[in-house]
């Protein structure tokens, strides 16, 4: 897909003063991580209450996804999903619609 060209590489998005200390690197990786689990947990445990629980969820794979590249992979396979489910639903209720219309006419 001519998508996936544009889209920016996989890899880190820290600054460039933490990716050249090698420790502070490692620190902010583990920061991110646990700032991400905290919020896919907190997700999680709304699910089954009423409220955004799967945006939550996402959220926090946006989170990692800003320092690793199996968490980019996962949000862009989501948005790829999200979208092809969107056009078929769009389709979808387009192709209602027209029948609406046909029964009415009759």
């Amino acid at each position: 897909m001519c998508a996936e060209r544009d889209e920016k590489p996989l890899g880190s998005r820290a600054p460039r003063f933490i990716k050249a200390s090698r420790p502070l690197h490692l620190s902010w990786r583990v920061v991110i991580f646990v700032l991400g689990l905290a919020v896919v947990g907190g997700g999680i445990v709304l699910l089954p209450l009423p409220g955004p629980g799967w945006l939550i969820i996402f959220a926090g794979i946006g989170l990692w996804a800003t320092e690793f590249p199996w968490a980019q992979r996962v949000l862009r396979w989501t948005k790829r999903q999200v979208r092809e489910w969107s056009h078929w639903w769009k389709v979808r209720r387009e192709e209602r619609r027209q029948l609406k219309r046909e029964a009415g006419r009759r």
